[in-house]
């Protein structure tokens, strides 16, 4: 059984036949999703720019997102071979997006691939998963170096980047004699926010701040995606610095303090995190939509309770379900068959 997800112009709704017309036009179940194609588009060697199409076996569509997240570092998680394969074998089995880590050198391991040449691998070997770090330390990198990266890839793409940041810290910072220190980290985080837009925006402009200085500069081609490429803040909860910092963009994706990679912020936890976000918002910026990213942990045992969990967090606002799949879970390789299942049915 297929099920096919769109947001088509309903003149060619009707040009591509018999479909089933509900209230939610995402979820109309077809028994051969194939026959509603024109002779002329091909699924496997074109897709219509102003069309988004996407067939899956077995899985209706839902409010909640799904999405993979690996390390870029620690055995063959920096294999980038293997982590394309991986990838577009989470696209084939339904999950929504595929996420990688941005460190450079760390306490995780010698092996560490660079993030954004491992998206660009990955970018080639899918065609709908949204793609991104989760999440890129801004203040360590130069910013209109980092927005030509992420531009170049949401063109390369097709419009599917998102893009998570953070301050980062620790020993990534101490060893390389990055400068600054945690306050000031998150200063150059804010600066780095706003120079990213603005050179997105493709217009003309000079910028004087306390860290960064750009006289007369301008940045081109836009992004595919308008306004700009989403951007999801990361953090540690409860925190507030960075949960204020994520109220003013496009999502958040919050962390515990002290847990480690096998656990998780409670539903609780999760609905505190966005009720204090959402009293920094203004009015205006609550209508807007908001990610609120999970980083979570399902057994892939038993669906029925993979399922369950899941609501909870849908309940209280979670809208991508973001699992953290990593070497303390198991090698990529020995991580491949929970991928290969695909996320639980809500």
């Amino acid at each position: 059984m297929y099920y096919i997800d769109y947001k088509v112009p309903r003149l060619l709704m009707v040009l591509m036949g018999n479909f089933k017309e509900n209230k939610d036009m995402r979820t109309d179940r077809v028994d051969h999703a194939l026959f509603l194609l024109p002779v002329w588009f091909h699924i496997d060697d074109f897709v219509l720019p102003w069309i988004e199409f996407y067939i899956f076996e077995g899985r209706e569509r839902t409010a909640m997102k799904f999405a993979i997240n690996i390390p870029n570092c620690h055995g063959d998680y920096s294999d980038v071979h293997l982590v394309a394969q991986v990838a577009h074998e989470a696209e084939e089995a339904g999950w929504d997006g595929f996420f990688v880590w941005d460190h450079i050198g760390d306490k995780w391991g010698d092996e560490v691939s660079d993030p954004w040449v491992m998206l660009a691998a990955i970018a080639t070997q899918t065609r709908r998963i949204k793609l991104g770090t989760l999440v890129t330390p801004l203040s360590r990198r130069r910013p209109w170096k980092l927005a030509r990266e992420v531009v170049t890839l949401d063109h390369l793409s097709q419009g599917r980047v998102v893009l998570g940041v953070g301050s980062g810290g620790g020993i990534e910072y101490v060893r390389y004699h990055e400068p600054g220190n945690a306050k000031e980290h998150g200063e150059m985080l804010d600066e780095g926010l706003e120079i990213l837009e603005r050179l997105w925006s493709g217009e003309r402009f000079s910028f004087a701040g306390k860290h960064y200085q750009l006289d007369d500069v301008r940045h081109l081609p836009r992004p595919v995606q308008q306004p700009r490429i989403p951007v999801w803040v990361g953090g540690v909860w409860p925190n507030p610095k960075p949960m204020r910092r994520a109220g003013h963009w496009d999502g958040v994706f919050p962390i515990g303090k002290g847990l480690t990679q096998t656990q998780q912020l409670s539903p609780a936890e999760m609905r505190d995190c966005l009720a204090f976000i959402r009293e920094q918002q203004t009015p205006e910026q609550r209508e807007q939509p908001f990610t609120v990213a999970h980083s979570g942990l399902l057994t892939g045992k038993d669906r029925q309770q993979d399922a369950a969990l899941v609501s909870e967090y849908e309940a209280v606002g979670v809208n991508w379900w973001v699992e953290g799949v990593s070497w303390q879970r198991g090698s990529l390789s020995e991580m491949r068959a929970f991928i290969q299942q695909g996320p639980p049915r809500l």
